[in-house]
């Protein structure tokens, strides 16, 4: 499957996502750079695998983040600025990268044309089973190096409408990391500004500065004042003991986002926002599951008062989603969800049940030929009371519709295990980040574990047709045929966005940016 999943929550305040821009709060720190300090980040979950090619967790993205480069990077505005690229150029088949000169990997050797094409090449064959094919590489790409010239030339099988940029945000893995991939998974192999060098899981990881990074994104430039030596991971489940440690400067950053923001929000003038999905319900579709039935996955979100679960998920603090990309993460504008999911009808939803043959049975537990409407729901934990107190209260709505429900909370890395196959369930809550509508595609269509990220099986010939069309469309030009795309999703409640929230993520002592759903390396600063 695809990485070891790749959802994504961004600097890890979601449990599962992929990758955001982030915005700029235009707080402070005041005070003067501090030389050869450490910069302390609290973690809400072990990240797992390190291996980028292998995951897709957001909280193991923010630690690769410190070890890898890509292409192509994006700066806070949203631009896509140089990083190991100087320069490329696309169309929606084809793209061409011309590397910087001395880059180097973290075991000193230089990185070369080939070792790049080796690993777009490596993602793009679907018997590697990387969980970013499809994400960022297309399934079945072929790219050609040029060691002389120092460019990289893609081409692929199908249309992507942003190849270049999803190409171009692959982290890249040293030729080290390649040849034996086992050193990845709580090591590194990469050209990142920062190397690991302890990594004590569900404790804490500790990163040292290269001392010759010089290719920084966009316009970065060494010998800037205040950057840290080292850096520390350190993992804290619990959001309370983190702003506890934060507001005790026993950590530098931390993401806060439940009862515990306003307290931190009154003592900490610096902060950088993104918005993100918190929000988002998936079923279980494959054969023989009851919730494959697109009326039952209708009559079950027309069960719900969203409005009510968007409150408590989100602390009261969230805003209603738009679609599947959070609003000012993506080209396109258009609010995919209004007007194609039920609106809350108990009595409407328990008459579809009731349509649908599951029949009002003993212990007010709905039955079709002898079987229980019985389901088995996941939610991530690394979000804490919201994330529970939403399970709980969609468990509450289901029963009253005559749905058994049995509640599983999960830890970030075990929804790895969960939606890849290795687990039984029939719902869940799972919200992924993404920038692009091109990003969504492989875990609503296609191949389906462990072959593949679609791990709700969902084959839905309306989606994939507006796809293919929207594909063939430069950039925003297929914005109509994308918004067409996520309706098709929504009308057969594949997919049920219900609350987007506005995540900070808070410091002190240090000043960051928020790029790609998590802090920059390239961007800390210690400050004293």
């Amino acid at each position: 499957m695809k990485h070891t999943w790749t959802a994504v929550a961004t600097t890890g305040a979601l449990a599962l996502a992929l990758t955001a821009c982030g915005g700029s709060d235009g707080g402070s720190t005041s005070g003067k750079p501090v030389e050869g300090g450490t910069f302390t980040l609290a973690l809400p979950a072990d990240p797992g695998n390190l291996d980028p090619h292998a995951t897709t967790l957001s909280v193991a993205g923010q630690v690769d983040a410190f070890m890898y480069d890509s292409l192509v990077a994006i700066d806070t505005s949203g631009k896509e600025v140089p990083r190991l690229a100087r320069s490329w150029k696309s169309t929606s088949t084809t793209a061409s990268y011309t590397l910087r000169e001395g880059v180097t990997c973290s075991d000193g050797t230089p990185l070369t044309a080939t070792v790049v094409a080796d690993n777009i090449n490596y993602v793009a064959n679907p018997k590697n089973g990387s969980s970013v094919t499809g994400l960022y590489v297309p399934a079945g790409a072929k790219a050609e190096a040029d060691d002389a010239a120092r460019t990289v030339t893609v081409t692929s099988p199908s249309p992507d409408a942003f190849l270049g940029r999803n190409i171009g945000g692959l982290a890249i893995v040293c030729g080290k990391g390649l040849k034996d991939r086992s050193v990845l998974k709580q090591g590194g192999s990469g050209t990142g500004m920062f190397t690991l060098t302890q990594a004590v899981a569900d404790d804490h990881y500790t990163f040292t500065r290269r001392k010759d990074y010089a290719w920084g994104p966009g316009d970065w430039k060494t010998g800037a004042k205040g950057l840290p030596d080292t850096v520390v991971l350190k993992v804290v489940r619990n959001e309370a003991t983190a702003a506890n440690l934060l507001l005790a400067k026993l950590v530098n950053a931390a993401v806060i986002t439940g009862q515990d923001k306003a307290r931190v929000e009154a003592r900490h003038g610096f902060k950088r926002s993104m918005q993100t999905p918190v929000g988002q319900l998936w079923f279980n579709e494959k054969n023989g599951e009851p919730t494959a039935d697109p009326e039952v996955r209708r009559a079950l979100t027309e069960a719900l008062d969203l409005k009510q679960l968007r409150t408590v998920v989100t602390n009261d603090g969230g805003t209603p989603a738009a679609g599947l990309v959070a609003e000012g993460q993506t080209p396109c504008s258009q609010d995919t969800l209004k007007g194609n999911l039920p609106e809350y009808d108990a009595a409407a939803a328990a008459a579809a049940l009731e349509a649908r043959g599951w029949k009002a049975g003993s212990g007010g537990v709905r039955q079709k030929g002898g079987k229980k409407l019985a389901l088995t729901f996941y939610y991530p934990t690394s979000r804490g009371a919201p994330m529970q107190n939403a399970a709980e209260l969609l468990r509450s709505f289901w029963k009253e519709a005559g749905v058994k429900v049995t509640l599983r909370g999960a830890a970030d890395s075990q929804f790895d295990q969960v939606i890849s196959g290795e687990g039984s369930w029939d719902a869940l809550f799972l919200p992924l980040t993404v920038t692009l509508p091109t990003q969504i595609v492989p875990f609503v269509s296609g191949p389906t574990p462990p072959h593949g990220n679609n791990f709700g099986y969902i084959d839905n010939a309306e989606y994939t047709a507006h796809v293919k069309a929207a594909s063939a469309l430069p950039g925003a030009k297929g914005c109509d045929e994308w918004a067409a795309a996520e309706k098709a999703l929504f009308e057969r409640a594949d997919v049920v966005p219900f609350a987007d929230l506005v995540t900070p993520t808070f410091g002190n002592g240090a000043t960051f940016d928020l790029v790609d759903g998590a802090i920059a390396p390239t961007s800390i600063r210690m400050v004293g």
